[in-house]
């Protein structure tokens, strides 16, 4: 992840981090966040690392005022917010990385509907939650108007936190009109949206999708709440971006570097308070690494070693197809099961006399094999580069990144 500073729009210096793929960059995408958030809210940080994860490199900012940004938040407009949109797409293209996606949430969302349009390097936009009328934001501090409209400005509490919202701010976001920005974006759009949002309505994305020209799409976000806050929530949400954009953006890899030709596997933490781990390899695969509950985790997906067990198994079961197959044998079906028989607690205990870690294969093959074909298979499992992996030991090389 890399901080950077650009200008925006009206020349105020504004915040920003880049998340950028391990592996290979196969192309950037812009996140707005919602209306008084700033870039660090759960749902920007975890989508954009999980679609990091995927290759995608994201760059999300506080707009003006807010986070880290500078400049006058009272002095700021749902105008404004989306030229800053357009200045971040700017930067990017100045840095040779030129955004063809763009994800908004909540009010963010509007503004990239608004900006979206006049971005030509885009191909695809998202909103989460996003308003049909950006002046539905006014809701959350309607008690303020009279004072905004009578004083020029006013404190106002948003979640907690005092924001002072200007008489600019609530005119402009009152007379936006969204309707003819999405009618002619020239772009796919997705829309994600959770039916029991109860901040902004279910019925503002059914408007925005048939305001819509295609290709266009609709996804449900069952029963997230409105600002993504649960991580299962945030990883559906990107995983169905990444899934949706491919169809639309050029996501191919690179081929791999020399000596490493699986690329990169990403393991980032998606719940600190447990072991939940979410696992990326490339823009395309995707699972969930987990330990038990009686260790603590929440059993949402196979412990470390369970997947070292499946490596060995998948590996076996591939080498004998292939050998099989190259010798035109008939072999109709072949499963290995593997056990580990070390168990967790004893991970930790490096003194004892058992601290050898064993995995038993059971190799199943179906077909009119001989005997002495058989046989040969059973050899030829020894064979698996895996197997060769775990019998020979092997070199792991730590550094720490910034």
């Amino acid at each position: 992840m890399e901080r950077i500073t650009f200008e925006g729009a009206h020349g105020t210096p504004l915040a920003a981090r880049l998340d950028m793929p391990e592996g290979p960059h196969l192309t950037t995408a812009i996140f707005a966040h919602c209306f008084s958030c700033t870039k660090d809210i759960a749902a920007a940080r975890r989508i954009a690392q999980r679609l990091a994860g995927m290759g995608i490199a994201v760059l999300r900012f506080d707009f003006t005022g807010l986070g880290h940004s500078e400049g006058e938040f009272a002095n700021t407009t749902f105008t404004s917010n989306a030229a800053d949109l357009k200045a971040a797409a700017a930067y990017l293209e100045a840095r040779g990385m030129a955004p063809t996606l763009m994800i908004g949430h909540s009010l963010g969302g509007a503004a990239v509907l608004k900006a979206a349009g006049e971005v030509d390097s885009l191909k695809a936009v998202v909103t989460i939650g996003a308003p049909f009328e950006p002046g539905h934001v006014t809701h959350h501090f309607a008690d303020a108007l009279p004072r905004i409209e009578a004083e020029g400005m006013a404190p106002v509490d948003l979640g907690g936190r005092s924001f002072c919202i200007g008489r600019d701010f609530v005119e402009d976001v009152l007379k936006a009109d969204l309707a003819p920005h999405i009618a002619n974006l020239r772009k796919a759009l997705l829309v994600l949206h959770a039916p029991r949002d109860s901040v902004v309505g279910i019925d503002n994305a059914t408007r925005i999708f048939m305001a819509a020209r295609h290709p266009k799409s609709f996804v449900t976000l069952d029963d997230a709440d409105h600002l993504v806050s649960r991580a299962a929530d945030a990883e559906y949400a990107a995983e169905v971006i990444a899934a949706w954009a491919g169809r639309y953006i050029e996501l191919r890899p690179p081929a791999p570097p020399p000596g490493a030709p699986e690329g990169v596997v990403r393991a980032s933490e998606a719940d600190p308070d447990g072991f939940l781990q979410d696992i990326s390899h490339g823009p395309r695969h995707h699972t969930l690494a987990d330990e038990p509950l009686a260790y603590g985790g929440t059993d949402r997906g196979m412990s470390p070693y369970g997947f070292l067990s499946a490596a060995l198994a998948a590996c076996t079961s591939m080498t004998i197809r292939m050998y099989a197959r190259r010798k035109e044998w008939p072999l109709e079906y072949v499963s290995v099961d593997v056990t580990h028989e070390k168990v967790h607690a004893q991970d930790s205990d490096l003194t004892g006399p058992n601290r050898i870690d064993r995995f038993t294969r059971r190799i199943r093959l179906e077909g009119a094999l001989d005997a002495g074909q058989r046989a040969r298979l059973l050899d030829i499992a020894d064979r698996c580069p895996v197997h060769k992996t775990l019998e020979a030991g092997a070199r792991v090389e730590t550094a720490l990144i910034d």
